[in-house]
């Protein structure tokens, strides 16, 4: 470990965030809508994300929400730095990768309640509805994810450094 790097990522965050990569690409590209992986896999996928909003309230310092939570300020702050150029650097989330994160685990669980009504369909919808909100937030999910990735790559960019690698190490580089 070298001494311009700081520990700021913790293994469970670690842990959640690539749960939640295998958990959504299993079951958006790999398994059948309704068969048992698919609905294994969400589940696992909201025991997940559960685990991450408790893990924000008594965490380590950078998981917890208070850190990061993209507050109206926050946002407006953000957003006029990266308008006039200034330098906008946050170890950890900045708020507008903050506002992706939040929405992001909101809409996985929204996946598995939508996922686990769509299996009672016949008992309290009789419609399609379950089903279609389920697909539009799997999509939506899908969106939010492309731009999560091409903003990490972009900013690596940016900042000289490795984001995707700290999500692995747990690692990033002192300022």
């Amino acid at each position: 470990m070298s001494n311009n790097t700081l520990r700021l990522w913790d293994p469970l965050i670690r842990l959640c965030h690539w749960s939640l990569v295998v958990a959504f690409v299993g079951d958006y590209f790999f398994t059948e809508e309704g068969d048992g992986p698919h609905r294994w896999l969400g589940y696992y996928a909201v025991a997940i994300v559960l685990i991450r909003l408790v893990w924000g309230f008594v965490g380590t310092p950078a998981a917890r929400w208070k850190d990061f939570w993209p507050t109206f300020t926050r946002l407006k702050w953000h957003v006029r730095a990266l308008a006039s150029g200034e330098d906008y650097h946050r170890l950890g989330h900045s708020p507008i990768g903050a506002l992706v994160m939040v929405l992001m685990l909101a809409l996985m669980f929204g996946l598995g309640l939508s996922g686990f009504l769509m299996e009672e369909v016949d008992y309290f919808w009789g419609e399609q509805l379950p089903r279609d909100i389920h697909e539009y937030m799997a999509n939506t999910l899908l969106a939010l994810v492309c731009v999560h990735i091409a903003a990490a790559l972009l900013e690596s960019l940016r900042l000289k450094e490795n984001l995707p690698l700290s999500m692995i190490t747990g690692r990033r580089r002192r300022r």
